[in-house]
């Protein structure tokens, strides 16, 4: 449970920090990561968002499941494909993860594969300080 916990925070401060920085790096030729209320279709169950942060707490969490509930069954069927590529192929399960996410909410506008690939290398970075963090209290 407080694997999952982290995980959540891990997916709300990592968006957070890429709706800060990717927009700054030189290479990323788009405006960076952005996070919206889109007036009138940034709801769920009836529940209007109005702010920034709602919408980022929601796909935080919905991250945060994903790569909590999903992530250990990708990463169990690409077992091979890992082994050959030396653990790397966890990156793009990563990036794809974060996607599919990018997929699902209108909100969250990542533009192109270099605003994801560092999207993703934030959130890994607080995704494995936190956890290594929790282990050592």
């Amino acid at each position: 449970m407080r694997r999952l916990f982290l995980q959540i925070i891990a997916g709300i401060l990592g968006l957070w920090l890429a709706s800060k920085f990717v927009q700054f790096l030189p290479w990323v030729t788009p405006p960076g990561v952005r996070i919206e209320v889109i007036p009138g279709q940034s709801s769920l169950f009836g529940i209007n968002f109005t702010a920034v942060w709602q919408v980022l707490i929601l796909i935080g969490c919905v991250f945060g499941f994903v790569n909590f509930f999903i992530k250990p069954v990708l990463k169990f069927i690409t077992t091979p494909i890992r082994a050959l590529t030396f653990g790397l192929f966890t990156l793009i399960i990563n990036m794809a993860l974060v996607w599919i996410v990018d997929v699902l909410f209108p909100e969250l506008t990542i533009p192109g594969i270099v605003a994801l690939f560092w999207t993703t290398i934030i959130i890994w970075i607080l995704n494995f300080l936190l956890l290594k963090f929790h282990k050592k209290v």
